[in-house]
């Protein structure tokens, strides 16, 4: 696992700890019961399917759990800076970016890649729109290389 910074806003740090929480209080005792029953049915282990799916689980739920926990022991809250330079992008920020071309406006939320979620409006500060993004100002242009050629993005607004 790696000792790198994981950044995370207050929200997103409550969140990971919450996940954490509920995997070791609820998840690992009900798979640790699972494995309990399937044990106690009997026959033999190489036949079982309950065994073998709950040994999986919790093979899944103890990778899950230690990754976690190397976040949170690495977990770095983006604060907001005083001294930072205001109009510029930076961790944190709320970005409305266009396409060049296109009408609509998005806006992304810069976070670090463990709490990324495109899906949420979440990228991650790692991902090449994030990188582009990061340390420019309103109005700047953008470009992003992508598969299918560079992607060009105005910056119309930049919020905290």
């Amino acid at each position: 696992m790696s000792d790198q910074p994981q950044y995370l806003t207050a929200a997103g740090l409550r969140e990971l700890e919450e996940k954490l929480a509920y995997l070791r209080n609820v998840r690992r005792p009900a798979v640790a019961e699972r494995l309990h029953q399937a044990l106690s049915e009997g026959g033999e282990l190489t036949e079982n399917a309950e065994y073998d799916d709950a040994k999986n689980e919790q093979s899944f739920l103890e990778g899950e759990i230690l990754r976690l926990e190397n976040i949170l022991s690495n977990a770095q809250i983006i604060e907001e800076n005083e001294d930072a330079p205001q109009g510029v992008v930076k961790l944190g920020d709320r970005v409305t970016i266009q396409e060049k071309g296109k009408r609509t406006q998005e806006t992304f939320q810069i976070v670090g890649q463990a709490e990324a979620n495109p899906r949420e409006g979440k990228i991650s500060n790692e991902s090449p729109l994030g990188k582009a993004l990061i340390g420019r100002k309103l109005g700047d242009k953008v470009t992003v290389k992508a598969p299918d050629g560079d992607i060009i993005y105005t910056i119309k607004a930049i919020n905290k």
